[in-house]
Formats: C-alpha cells, sequence, structure tokens
C-alpha cells in the first residue's frame, strides 16, 4: 500500500462500490438505481490513446445513473483496435472500474491506453509475433484495457486497481502498462 494514494472512500464505501459493480456486471447495460449512482464517483473518464494520438474527457453516466449512449459510443471509437480500425461495443463494467481507478488516484490525471479493443485478426498477430497476448484475450471481448497514468508508478495504479476487488489487475512493468479487464477477479 503506498501512501502517496489518498484515501477518497472508507473501507464500507469501497465495498458498496464493488457491491455496485457486480451488479452491473450481472446486466451490462442495467441502469442502476439512483441509490447505487450515488456511491459511484463521477461517471466522467479522460483518457488518451497511445497508439492513435486521440484525447478524450467524456460524461458518459449521469448522476442518476444513465448512461449516454452517444458517449459510450465515442468511447467505443476511442478504444479502437489501432491496427484495424475496427470498434465494439466495450463494457460498461470495464468502464467504471478504469473510473473508480482514475478518481481513487486522482480524477483530473489523464488514463493513458496502451491498448483497448484488439480484432481478432490484430490479437492472433501478436500471438504470431511471440507478445505475451492471450489466445483468448479479455481484449478481443472489449472487456480490456492497459493503461499507465503518467506521474503515477506503475505499481500504485496496480494497487489501486487490486483495492477494488473487481475484474482482473495484470502489472507489466517492462511493457509500463497495467492491465485491467471486467473478468473475475485475479491479479497476476
Amino acid at each position: 500500500m503506498t501512501s502517496d494514494v489518498p484515501s477518497l472512500w472508507t473501507r464500507r464505501d469501497l465495498l458498496r462500490t464493488t457491491a455496485v459493480g457486480l451488479a452491473l456486471g450481472a446486466s451490462r447495460l442495467a441502469l442502476p438505481v439512483n441509490a447505487w449512482a450515488a456511491r459511484l464517483p463521477d461517471g466522467r473518464v479522460s483518457l488518451y490513446n497511445l497508439q492513435t494520438d486521440e484525447r478524450l474527457s467524456v460524461t458518459y453516466r449521469t448522476v442518476t445513473g444513465t448512461y449516454d449512449q452517444g458517449a459510450l459510443n465515442e468511447l467505443n471509437y476511442l478504444l479502437r483496435c489501432h491496427h484495424t480500425n475496427e470498434s465494439i461495443m466495450m463494457d460498461v463494467q470495464l468502464i467504471e472500474f478504469v473510473n473508480l481507478v482514475q478518481k481513487r488516484i486522482g480524477g483530473r490525471r489523464e488514463v493513458h491506453i496502451v491498448s483497448g479493443y484488439r480484432s481478432p485478426e490484430y490479437n492472433e498477430h501478436l500471438i504470431r509475433m511471440g507478445t505475451r497476448a492471450a489466445r483468448n484475450s479479455y481484449h478481443v471481448l472489449g472487456q480490456a484495457v492497459d493503461v499507465q497514468i503518467p506521474g503515477v508508478p506503475l505499481r500504485t495504479v496496480r494497487e489501486v486497481a487490486l483495492r477494488f476487488g473487481c475484474g482482473g489487475v495484470g502489472y507489466y512493468p517492462r511493457g509500463k502498462f497495467v492491465h485491467l479487464d471486467s473478468g473475475p477477479f485475479r491479479y497476476w
């Protein structure tokens, strides 16, 4: 645990937020009830795609829990496969996970996307090249991103993500990124 990251939520808040994440996972685009939405940080993310040199700051969810489909489409486009230019509907639970990490570290810090969606063709290409891409990657399903946050050590990003206890968290210091996905909780 790092002491340079401010504690924004109590353990009780964290447990409630994790429960909200699990509820969101049960129905990917279901609207959370007002009480759930009030426990989540604001539905705004600021992202920079390192592969396409594009930025996006967008509010994708209102305080009442309504998702803005136009904003979600903008996120889908920003997180598209940079190799094929294809996009897919990204998992809202993943977007919420990125939002939680961003807000916990400091909401004004832009999250840099190293990799978002990967088309099956691009994922196979990476495997043939000998990278550590998984054959059944969550990236291919629109359920994973690889991130870094300028000015924040990767260890800190990893520790903050692990505290939420939701999704997958992979630590890749040589690749200079942390993998986040909306699959079951696990870490490596």
